[in-house]
C-alpha cells in the first residue's frame, strides 16, 4: 500500500485528479457550512446579477445564489453517481464472478443478458428506464446503475476465469472450500485492481450522464439543486446573464474531470506495462 502511494505521488495526472476529487467531495459534504444562502432562497429583485461580494458567483433567473446552488448541486451529482456506480459494481461483479465460477448455462444466460444491455447506447437505455420508472434522483441512480452493470460484469468475468485456473484455487476446491469462500477470499482480491480503476472512471461518466438526464428534465427535479438542471434552466438567458451557464458547466467539468484523471492515474499505476513505462 505504501509503494502504491509513492507511485501515485509520482503520477502527476493521478495527483491532479485526486486533488480535484477531494475538493469536489469536500465542497459537497460541507455545503451547509460553506453556503452563503439557502439553496432554494429566492430574491426576485436580485435576479441575473453577476459575481459580487453578496453573491460570489452571481444569481440565476429566480435570484437564487449560484455559489450555494453549485455546492448543493455537487451533493446531488455525487450522491447519484456513487449510488449508481455502487449498485452497478455490486451486482455486476457478483454476476461476473457467478458466470466465471459456474460456467455452462449460468455463464451463457448471464452474459447474454449483459450483451443485451450493452447493445443500447448509454443515454438511450437510461432514458428508457426513466420512462418506465419516472423522473427523480433515486430513479436516475437506478437507471445509471442498470446501464453500467454489464461493464462490471464483463470486467469481473474475464480475470476471474484466469484466477480460477490457478493451482491454489484448485487446492482450495479440493479441501472443500465453498464457492462463496473461493470467490471472496481467493478470486476477488486478485481482480480488484482493474475493478477499482473502472469504478473511478465510471464515477466520472456517471456524473456526466446524471447531468445530461437532468438537463433533459428526466433526472433530478426542481427545486432540488442539480448541475444539469441549472444548466438547462439558464440556457434561455445566456445573452442576458451567462453566469449560471458558465459556472454550472464548469462545475460539471471539474467534477467529471477529477474522477477521470484520478482513474487514468490509477490505471497507469496498476497496469504492469504502463507502470514500467512510467517508472
Amino acid at each position: 500500500m505504501r509503494d502504491l502511494g509513492r507511485r501515485l505521488l509520482r503520477n502527476h495526472i493521478g495527483v491532479a485528479g485526486f486533488v480535484l476529487c477531494i475538493i469536489v467531495t469536500f465542497a459537497a459534504a460541507l455545503a451547509p457550512l460553506l453556503a452563503t444562502h439557502g439553496p432554494r432562497e429566492q430574491q426576485v429583485v436580485a435576479r441575473f446579477q453577476g459575481p459580487s461580494t453578496a453573491h460570489l458567483l452571481g444569481t440565476d433567473n429566480f435570484g437564487r445564489d449560484l455559489y450555494t446552488r453549485i455546492l448543493y448541486g455537487f451533493r446531488t451529482s455525487l450522491a447519484v453517481a456513487f449510488a449508481a456506480v455502487g449498485f452497478a459494481a455490486v451486482l455486476g461483479v457478483t454476476a461476473g464472478l457467478a458466470a466465471a465460477f459456474y460456467g455452462g448455462v449460468v455463464d451463457r444466460v448471464l452474459m447474454r443478458m449483459m450483451d443485451v444491455l450493452l447493445a443500447f447506447p448509454i443515454i438511450l437505455l437510461a432514458i428508457a428506464v426513466l420512462a418506465v420508472l419516472g423522473p427523480g434522483s433515486g430513479n436516475t441512480a437506478l437507471a445509471i446503475g442498470i446501464v453500467y452493470l454489464p461493464m462490471f460484469a464483463r470486467l469481473a468475468r474475464g480475470p476471474a476465469l484466469t484466477v480460477l485456473s490457478w493451482e491454489y484455487v484448485s487446492a482450495a476446491r479440493a479441501l472443500g472450500a465453498s464457492g462463496v469462500r473461493i470467490m471472496t477470499r481467493h478470486v476477488l482480491p486478485n481482480i480488484l485492481a482493474p475493478l477499482l480503476v473502472q469504478l473511478t472512471l465510471s464515477l466520472s461518466t456517471a456524473i456526466l450522464v446524471e447531468a445530461s438526464l437532468s438537463f433533459l428534465g428526466l433526472g433530478t427535479q426542481p427545486p432540488t439543486p442539480s448541475l444539469g438542471l441549472m444548466l438547462s434552466e439558464s440556457r434561455d438567458f445566456m445573452l442576458l446573464s451567462p453566469w449560471a451557464s458558465i459556472f454550472s458547466g464548469l462545475a460539471i467539468l471539474l467534477a467529471s474531470l477529477g474522477f477521470n484523471l484520478f482513474g487514468d492515474g490509477l490505471r497507469d499505476i496498476v497496469d504492469p506495462a504502463l507502470r514500467g513505462a512510467a517508472d
